[in-house]
């Protein structure tokens, strides 16, 4: 039975002060790793290789605007500073990894939802990531790009 006290936490590292913030409230958060290969066929035969593409690393996030957490995200955004995403379990054991870490971070896009009579607004912010490490309970600690 999974353990519903299990939660994921986001935080990064402010780039000036060197301390570690939460992002919460958040609404989700989403990285897609893109380890994409062409597979190469020739006349004679199929599958004779594979070219690798560089690989890319870019996340997108929902945050609700409440509390300074978008402020600082826009700051980040606006004077183009680079930080570091931990994606991290915070108490049981319900999820694959122990850390996912987003270092030398850049945001791309940052989309303000509309203000409403109900409901906190929210922002998306969208980005990439230079380097990511994931610790994994299964196989240990996993690296893009490869060293």
């Amino acid at each position: 039975m999974p353990d519903w006290s299990t939660r994921l936490a986001v935080t990064y590292v402010d780039p000036d002060s060197k301390n570690t913030i939460t992002i919460t409230p958040i609404d989700s958060f989403s990285p897609t790793f893109a380890l994409n290969a062409d597979v190469l066929h020739s006349i004679e035969q199929t599958h004779i290789g594979v070219v690798y593409n560089p690989q890319a690393i870019s996340f997108s996030m929902t945050v609700k605007a409440i509390g300074d957490v978008v402020g600082r995200l826009t700051s980040l955004a606006m004077t183009r500073s680079r930080f570091d995403i931990t994606l991290q379990e915070q108490t049981g054991d319900d999820w694959s990894f122990h850390s996912v870490v987003l270092r030398d971070c850049v945001i791309t896009s940052a989309s303000p939802s509309p203000a409403t009579v109900t409901g906190a607004p929210a922002a998306t912010f969208s980005g990439v990531s230079l380097h990511a490490t994931a610790d994994t309970k299964a196989a240990g600690a996993a690296s893009i790009p490869v060293p």
